[in-house]
């Protein structure tokens, strides 16, 4: 305690000699940012430190592989709730589709990927001989079979937590490390408009709460499920902010001169009125606790998962990328499954008809958000939004859609006993690129850290 007392009153002196914040004060973000995550187990050292040594570095080269590079995306969908005609105001919100030739011929289903040819083989109709019962005609006419394959298709889309548009028409692959996330200049009353229909409109909210955001001394009059919507809402909307303070647009020029690409990097001055007691009515610590938190619930998810995910081809065509990928998704799925102190999803919707009642609300406000997606008047806002939105959705559905026991492997690993567990390529992609994101908001928490020090 005494420690964080004089760090505290060092990161004062240091603001006050350099002019980077006049107003920082003993209980300032950081100062704050300490002990026990709120509905959590672990600490934030924990997490900073399983994060930015271990987690951090795989995903980032993970995330340069093919599979989880390319995102298929529909970014022109109709805003179905309001007209805005509002776009951000600087050219580097611009999305970058792929061109056709540079897409891998894998995800464009030019090639079959190994676990489709046992599925062809299964669909091949065959008269099976028994010698009681004579010749059973097993044979299943192509229309009944894509009229199994839509009520399947209407089934699994009943566990989902958010809308997936990547079979759309208009749905187009996009280079997510050509389109990188970073400040666009996109704010004022659209963007606030997008933030205020979350929050006002689809987050549950205690009795006689007239605020945007909920005040966190009013979060414990609320149940876990509720609880844990809010955080999770807001630790994405921290991340955000952080991604956004990081990489500011500080020129309009790059480094050398060279070309019009601009200079990219930490603003501390945005830093700070984003999370700053001073500046957020001393909530800017809470949402930064809220990050944690959902870091957490996803990193569950993906340790949930994993037996799964370990299991997938991670196919794009290139037989030797592939293999590496699938080699690096295990070894990142190993170093999540030993960290220590894993978010407990079981103490959520348990209680009969009640508990399954709320948990239907919880996915309808949840679905609600990732359309209110469609409505952000900035593309590269708008890619990073519905990935992000899409990817936690994909970690509800792994946690609370009770189509999936990490426990009892087998039932999805052998699809003719049971109504499978599936997750979309897209939402494994999103899945993935969200929880990157989230591991890269929490490194560059610490980097923001070293700055102001």
């Amino acid at each position: 305690m005494q420690f964080s007392t004089q760090i505290c009153l060092f990161l004062l002196i240091i603001s006050q000699s350099f002019g980077y914040f006049n107003q920082v004060e003993d209980n300032d973000c950081f100062c704050q940012l300490h002990g026990r995550i709120d509905d959590c187990s672990c600490s934030i050292d924990t997490v900073d430190y399983y994060n930015n040594v271990k987690i951090y570095p795989r995903l980032r080269s993970l995330l340069n592989k093919d599979y989880f590079r390319f995102y298929k995306v529909n970014l022109k969908r109709d805003c179905p709730f309001w007209a805005d005609d509002s776009r951000c105001a600087i050219r580097y919100c611009h999305v970058e589709t792929c061109q056709e030739d540079l897409i891998p011929s894998g995800l464009k289903g030019q090639a079959k990927q190994p676990a489709e040819k046992y599925k062809d083989e299964e669909l091949n109709c065959k008269d099976d001989y028994n010698a009681e019962l004579g010749y059973l005609n097993t044979t299943i006419s192509k229309r009944a079979r894509e009229e199994f394959a839509i009520w399947t298709t209407y089934d699994n889309a009943q566990e989902n937590f958010c809308l997936i548009d990547e079979n759309d028409s208009d749905a187009e692959y996009v280079d997510l490390l050509l389109n990188p996330e970073r400040y666009t200049g996109y704010k004022g009353f659209s963007a606030h408009r997008i933030w205020n229909s979350i929050y006002m409109e689809n987050c549950f909210k205690p009795r006689n709460s007239f605020h945007t955001y909920i005040q966190s001394e009013t979060l414990n009059h609320m149940c876990l499920e509720k609880r844990a919507f809010y955080r999770a809402i807001s630790g994405l909307h921290s991340s955000i902010n952080i991604h956004l303070s990081a990489k500011y647009l500080l020129s309009d020029k790059s480094e050398l001169g060279i070309d019009n690409k601009g200079k990219w990097g930490p603003n501390i001055d945005e830093f700070i009125r984003r999370f700053s007691s001073e500046t957020t009515n001393g909530e800017g610590p809470n949402w930064l606790k809220n990050l944690y938190f959902i870091y957490l619930l996803e990193l569950r998810a993906l340790a949930k998962a994993s037996p799964y995910l370990a299991r997938e081809e991670y196919y794009t065509g290139n037989e030797g990328e592939d293999w590496d990928t699938k080699l690096a998704v295990k070894d990142l799925l190993g170093i999540i499954k030993s960290f220590p102190e894993h978010f407990d999803e079981t103490n959520m919707f348990i209680g009969g008809e009640p508990a399954k009642k709320l948990k239907e609300e919880f996915k309808h406000h949840f679905r609600n958000i990732s359309v209110i997606m469609d409505c952000v008047g900035c593309d590269k806002c708008k890619l990073w939004g519905k990935l992000q939105v899409q990817g936690l959705g994909t970690a509800l559905k792994i946690l609370f859609s009770g189509m999936f026991d990490e426990n009892v492997p087998e039932l999805y690993i052998n699809s003719k006993n049971k109504r499978d567990f599936q997750l979309e390529r897209t939402e494994i992609v999103a899945l993935v690129n969200s929880f990157g994101r989230l591991s890269t908001s929490i490194y560059e928490l610490d980097e923001f850290r070293h700055i102001l020090r």
